[in-house]
């Protein structure tokens, strides 16, 4: 059997996806879910309301209490699948949302409905940062961004379905907001096929000492690329040596090596967040302020999601060609001039196309920023490495709706976008400390 760091450089130098595409399927659909969850509750809030007889701020509860435990659920969930494997985690993560949204759809009061999104939270945080990981232990260096996008293009599938469905639902039936749910716990299904395709990572496998193991899961990934190429696979390149578990993850990341990345992770994805949420939450009461009317605002939400695919796909095709940390660069000056257009043109033939933009934007960022977070990590701690940072990161989510609306209380449209704007500009002044990872093996960074 070879050394430890010969077995992850035999994954390393196939050129190609090593897997069976069920595998990239189950996953897939996992996200798909996860996102449509983490969005249907703002369709249904208005019907949830009034169907309960509350009003809508202490109906919002539902939205904070999935938002607080997403940022719990990725720490604790990325911490298990740092000591006990990537599939614990991933299906524990999948688990979490489908009791949570099944609860949530059968709930008979506000009380029940916040307790089941706050469950349903903890496993849509998990999910993100085990999917990330996951997908980037597993896929050889050269592709590793390809798959990562590809994974995000379905979750932003997901955030493009919920307009459409809940147009549908909500508006024609008293269950129609429960039968949101009800679809996003429809990923409760891909546990089952996890438990058949899911292989361990074999980067988790030598770091906790199992490199038998792992020559077993490398063996087979070979066997697959060989049949798929019709030639012999290069020689690996034996350039590095993995690290050995040896402490609790969330200490690890307090270490001289990657304390660092971890606080400046963290700052990037603060910032990035406020934007992000100020866009996707706040958009719509930004427009009703400039005088826009609920179907207007409806025809903004399907344009702007498909615009989160659109640049989702086109992440697939770039992630791995292009240097991660520059292509987010120029993709942020796009997003922070398109903010910068809409807060001083709020016009309908203004704020369709370039709200276009500014959504494709998101797309084709935040999965490179997925790939590129994971890879600052070793492998003894990657997993709440990413929770951390991408949890941590949502606090800035959750300040967003304060800071935009403070915004536009005093310069109307234009205030609520340049919060959003600023929040980007500094995310570009933080991108260029980040590190050069791209086609790299993830133990050499």
């Amino acid at each position: 059997m070879n050394s430890p760091t010969q077995i992850l450089a035999r994954l390393d130098r196939i050129p190609l996806w090593p897997w069976r595409y069920t595998l990239l399927w189950v996953l897939g659909a996992g996200y798909f879910f996860a996102f449509f969850d983490i969005v249907n509750i703002g369709a249904a809030l208005p019907e949830i309301a009034r169907q309960f007889g509350i009003s809508t701020d202490l109906a919002s509860w539902a939205i904070t209490a999935s938002l607080i435990a997403y940022i719990i659920g990725s720490f604790v969930n990325g911490t298990i699948a740092d000591l006990f494997g990537r599939r614990l985690g991933l299906m524990f993560s999948v688990g979490a949302f489908t009791l949570g949204s099944i609860g949530a759809a059968l709930s008979p009061s506000i009380g029940w409905l916040i307790a089941f999104r706050f469950v349903a939270g903890l496993g849509l945080g998990a999910e993100i940062a085990s999917v990330t990981t996951y997908l980037g232990e597993i896929s050889p260096a050269r592709v590793r961004g390809k798959y990562t996008s590809w994974a995000t293009a379905c979750a932003y599938a997901g955030f493009v379905a919920v307009p459409f469905v809940a147009r549908v639902l909500v508006p024609n039936y008293t269950w129609g907001w429960r039968w949101l749910f009800l679809i996003g716990a429809a990923g409760g299904v891909t546990i089952f096929l996890m438990r058949r395709h899911l292989r361990e990572s074999p980067r988790w496998l030598v770091a906790h000492g199992r490199a038998d193991e792992a020559e077993t899961v490398v063996a087979e990934a070979e066997q697959h690329a060989t049949r798929r190429l019709g030639r012999s696979l290069p020689p690996p390149e034996d350039e590095y040596e993995p690290l050995v578990h040896g402490r609790f993850p969330a200490l690890a990341l307090f270490g001289p090596r990657q304390r660092g990345p971890l606080f400046l992770l963290i700052a990037l994805w603060f910032f990035y967040y406020i934007g992000n949420y100020g866009w996707l939450e706040m958009m719509p009461t930004l427009l009703e302020r400039a005088g826009y009317d609920i179907a207007s605002s409806l025809s903004y939400l399907i344009v702007s999601g498909i615009g989160f695919l659109v640049g989702a796909l086109i992440s697939i095709w770039l992630n791995d060609r292009v240097e991660r940390k520059v292509t987010i660069f120029v993709t942020g000056l796009f997003w922070v001039a398109a903010l910068l257009v809409v807060g001083l043109a709020p016009y309908p033939g203004v704020i369709m196309p370039i709200g276009f933009v500014a959504s494709t934007t998101i797309g084709l960022m935040v999965p490179i920023m997925y790939t590129l977070t994971a890879e600052h990590f070793a492998t003894v701690s990657r997993n709440t490495g990413v929770a951390l940072t991408d949890g941590l990161g949502h606090i800035g989510g959750a300040l967003a709706p304060l800071l935009v609306l403070l915004a536009a209380d005093r310069l109307n449209t234009f205030g609520g976008m340049l919060v959003m704007a600023l929040s980007g500009i500094v995310v570009l002044v933080l991108l260029p400390f980040t590190v050069r990872a791209t086609g790299k093996a993830l133990e050499s960074t």
